[in-house]
């Protein structure tokens, strides 16, 4: 494949005021039809990013996923420091062009993970071994459950549910256990209350920085998504009370503990006022507390200070094991069997032996066992964090799995993301946790450290994540 290193244009300009969907796809869509009609011929050179997102007034990482894009569907080829040029249609194989839908749904991860890169863009659990006490149990659940796990789960026993009540209970609260809904994890908890309290054309609040796989299913159910602001200690009442005034949603998606990926964890106060709030306006709240249940957090639950209208959801992902799919919610009185329906339609219903066995880990105690090994280890990882990157601006907590690190310049978040991913490292741009399209920038990425399967593998992507901050100009002028 021929990559061209004549500049044969240098004053093109995509015009992207028709049109509709999110601007990085509607620039290659732009780019793709103008190497079509032959205003970028073979041999051209894009734009700069830099420049180019200074002439259409977006951000660096808008034009990154957009230059990204084009390349994957074989329009385009790059070289460190000299740029990216189209390629001859003639010489370019045809390959699988992902549709429009995908990329403006995928966020900004690549759908499948390249292999040999070490991984800083996943929060799961950190592998301790606890397969082999995993599969301990799902071998007995096998040989004592032959015929319930070769059919549908159709009667849940009491045991998932109070399975349920002992992992979410926290700071001297606890649901009960007849509110408790057992679900395929945290993620399929949400969008079954999403799907059974709102209806398409409604509007959830989510932060602008949020998890946004949430966020995206939320839009693919026909739903409206709007963002609160937020500061370093969490939503900020006083928005949140104008968007329940004007805007009238039907509920808000939160994170009040070690949100991610900012880490902020609301204070009492804050609390309090969301919830009385949200109560005032008739918003219901679904309560992220993947992470509340590591970090030893004393504030209550908003679940405990509303009750009446609060999903508490958290499962065994972070702290324990991903593989499982271990969730639970908690619901509001007289809630929990329209929310037991609406995840078996949505996702099919729940495998008895992976339902029995997260049941087990939590009644055996082991599950809490993993947790309490799980979180000595993510504190020796953050503090190693801390002293490679000793030096640099980052918010970090010791019992959690990643730090949001601020990036000095003249880096940009989707820059970096894109030199740390040539140099051996996947990590997450700011981009992937915007809920709604925004005009802020925080330049800032998140590592996560928990899955590298050794200390000496993390270290050695921190170290190469370092070199790349310290180079300055230097590497950032290697990815325009």
């Amino acid at each position: 494949m021929t990559i061209y290193k004549i500049v044969i244009m240098t004053n093109w300009l995509p015009d992207l005021s028709s049109g509709s969907g999110p601007v990085y796809l509607r620039l290659a869509d732009t780019i793709e039809s103008a190497i079509a009609s032959g205003a970028l011929p073979a041999g051209s050179k894009l734009p700069p990013q830099r420049n180019l997102a200074y002439d259409i007034g977006v951000t660096i990482g808008t034009i990154g996923r957009a230059y990204a894009l084009v390349h994957e569907r074989g329009l385009v080829a790059g070289e460190v420091g000299r740029g990216t040029y189209v390629l001859d249609r003639a010489e370019t194989a045809p390959g699988n062009q992902p549709d429009p839908l995908t990329i403006a749904l995928g966020g900004t991860r690549t759908i499948d993970a390249p292999a040999g890169k070490i991984r800083f863009d996943t929060t799961a659990a950190p592998d301790l071994g606890q397969g082999r006490i995993i599969g301990q149990i799902l071998a007995d659940v096998g040989q004592q459950h032959m015929s319930e796990i070769s059919s549908y789960s159709r009667v849940f026993p009491q045991n998932w549910y109070e399975a349920g009540r002992r992992w979410l209970a926290r700071n001297d609260w606890a649901p009960d256990a007849e509110n408790i809904v057992p679900t395929l994890g945290a993620h399929a908890a949400a969008i079954a209350v999403i799907s059974a309290v709102s209806s398409p054309g409604d509007k959830i609040v989510f932060e602008n920085l949020s998890y946004t796989q949430v966020s995206r299913s939320a839009r693919i159910l026909g739903r409206r998504t709007i963002t609160v602001d937020s500061d370093e200690h969490g939503v900020i009442p006083d928005d949140f009370e104008r968007l329940c005034q004007q805007q009238h949603p039907k509920l808000a998606f939160l994170m009040p503990t070690a949100h991610n990926p900012t880490l902020a964890t609301m204070p009492f106060e804050r609390r309090a006022k969301v919830a009385e709030i949200a109560r005032r306006h008739g918003v219901w709240l679904i309560e992220d507390d993947l992470y509340g249940g590591m970090t030893g957090d004393e504030n209550p639950l908003l679940a405990s200070l509303a009750p009446d209208r609060t999903f508490l959801i958290s499962g065994l992902s972070k702290s324990v094991a991903a593989g499982v799919r271990g969730g639970w919610v908690a619901c509001p009185p007289h809630f929990a069997q329209r929310i037991k329906v609406t995840h078996k339609m949505i996702t099919g219903g729940l495998p008895f032996i992976l339902a029995e066995t997260c049941a087990r880990l939590v009644e055996s105690g082991k599950a809490h066992e993993i947790r309490k090994t799980s979180i000595v280890e993510l504190a020796a990882r953050e503090r190693l964090a801390r002293e490679r990157l000793q030096g640099f601006d980052f918010v970090s907590h010791p019992h959690v799995p990643f730090i949001w690190l601020k990036l000095p310049e003249p880096w940009l978040s989707g820059t970096f993301k894109n030199a740390a991913f040539r140099d051996g490292v996947l990590i997450d741009d700011e981009d992937e946790f915007k809920a709604a399209r925004t005009d802020k920038v925080y330049h800032r990425v998140r590592i996560s450290f928990s899955s590298p399967k050794s200390r000496d593998e993390m270290s050695d992507g921190l170290m190469m994540l370092r070199r790349l901050l310290e180079s300055g100009g230097a590497g950032y002028d290697g990815e325009i």
